[in-house]
This record gives structure tokens, C-alpha cells and sequence, in this order.
């Protein structure tokens, strides 16, 4: 029910379409580029109901007040300390170890700000959980989202960053 009313407020009344395959495997990182709008997250889940997948995400744990954690909670959310000297790579890792189905989505920007280069968390958990990435774009301008790659990290941290970055140079042009 909800899937459907999804899509016809995604799909029909937004104009917005999908691109690309949401993969089948239960556990993998998705990287969400850019994340420069507030409204990234109404297009996120509303992604994740015209897909029907179950995906999570962290937040920032003044999100989960009384009031308003119920809701962020519901839509798979869970909430991060970002000050805390908890290792959150090693948390999040342990948490895609402890269940069978685990994809977290997460904006490698870190913020939504305009960023020079991407903060390294969402690698090193991909890395650290042996888990895969899923490249996923929000192309403001197409009104797409995009299913770009499902990349697998080496190790090598550079020459990942710059094979991942023109995948979603190339899914940004016209």
C-alpha cells in the first residue's frame, strides 16, 4: 500500500523516475551523492518505498528527540553520538556482521554543505563490514535517481575516491 502510494506521488505527481537496478544482495553501504538540499531525505524515502527495499540510515542524535524519534526511527533511522570518541567505523561494521539484512544509506559529503572532498567513514565501514557500495545519485536537474554501480573498495583509498567521483561526474550531466 504504501509502495504504491509511493509511486504515484514520486513517480506521477513529483515527475521523478529511477535509473538502474537496486541490487538483490542483503548487505552493502549506499552512497548517497550529492546531499546538498533538505530535501534529500523526502527523496530518499520516498526511493526506498517505490523500491520496496528495506534500507537504513544513521543520523544525527538530536533528530531522535521525543518528539520527532518515533518518526526517524519508522523510517529505518538510528541515531549517532557524532561527538563521541566511540569508534562509529567499528559500530557500524559490527551492526552489518550482527544482521542479515543490513544497507545503510549515507551522504559521503557528511553534511549539506558544499564539500571539497568526501569524508572517509562510509569506506572504511564498507571496508571493515567486507561489503559492497552502491552508487546512488540524485540528479536534481533530470529528476532522477540513479542506481549508478555497485563498486567493491580495494584498500586503495585514492584511486577509489576518483574511480566513485566520475561515476557521479558522468550521472550529473544532462
Amino acid at each position: 500500500m504504501i509502495s504504491w502510494f509511493s509511486k504515484i506521488i514520486f513517480l506521477r505527481l513529483m515527475g521523478w523516475k529511477i535509473e538502474g537496478n537496486f541490487p538483490s544482495l542483503n548487505k552493502f553501504v549506499l552512497a548517497v551523492v550529492p546531499h546538498t538540499r533538505n530535501t534529500d531525505f523526502i527523496i530518499g524515502v520516498l526511493t526506498r518505498a517505490v523500491v520496496d527495499q528495506k534500507i537504513s540510515y544513521v543520523g544525527k542524535k538530536e533528530l531522535f528527540n521525543p518528539l520527532t524519534g518515533w518518526f526517524f526511527r519508522a523510517l529505518g533511522g538510528t541515531p549517532i553520538n557524532r561527538n563521541s570518541t566511540e569508534n562509529k567505523v567499528s559500530s557500524i561494521a559490527k551492526i552489518f556482521k550482527e544482521k542479515e539484512v543490513f544497507r545503510m544509506a549515507i551522504a559521503p559529503e557528511g553534511t549539506r554543505k558544499k564539500v571539497d572532498k568526501w569524508k572517509t567513514g562510509f569506506y572504511y565501514i564498507a571496508m571493515e563490514a567486507e561489503v559492497p557500495i552502491l552508487l546512488v545519485n540524485f540528479n536534481y536537474a533530470l529528476k532522477q535517481v540513479g542506481f549508478l554501480k555497485l563498486f567493491y573498495p580495494t584498500g586503495n583509498i585514492e584511486k577509489d575516491f576518483k574511480e566513485m567521483e566520475s561515476y557521479f561526474n558522468e550521472a550529473m550531466q544532462p
